[in-house]
């Protein structure tokens, strides 16, 4: 078996042959077109995952900021109910006469008719002094 040979075959020299070929000139301009629009593409993508990653981190830590205070927030508002029971006791107490009177004599010294009031000092613990037991 025999090789079968290429012929070289001569080219005429044309203005068209001498010319730069347009189309591996349109390609390079198009690749370089392409290029820069993917690097401005990229730029883009990189500072709009820039701003949504700081974002979502500055939001996060404000979250936790409002978490605690909402915490703390919590913690009065059951101190301020506990009050508020207490102080509507207080009320349902001093709307009742016999209580008033009793708190009257008990602070005030004041009494009844024939009734004689003694005032036993307390220690410094608040507690009465044993002699008055």
């Amino acid at each position: 078996m025999s090789a079968i040979r290429k012929i070289d075959v001569p080219t005429i020299p044309t203005e068209l042959s001498n010319q730069p070929d347009n189309t591996t000139l349109s390609g390079a301009r198009k690749k370089k077109l392409l290029l820069r629009r993917l690097t401005t593409f990229l730029i883009c993508v990189g500072i709009i995952s820039f701003l949504m990653v700081s974002t979502l981190i500055s939001q996060s830590s404000i979250l936790k900021e409002k978490r605690a205070e909402k915490a703390v927030l919590d913690e009065q508002v059951v101190a301020l109910e506990k009050k508020e029971v207490e102080l509507n006791d207080q009320i349902a107490k001093l709307n009742d006469e016999e209580y008033l009177a009793k708190l009257a004599r008990k602070d005030l010294l004041l009494s009844k008719d024939g009734e004689i009031i003694f005032n036993i000092p307390n220690d410094e613990n608040g507690k009465k002094s044993e002699n008055g037991k």
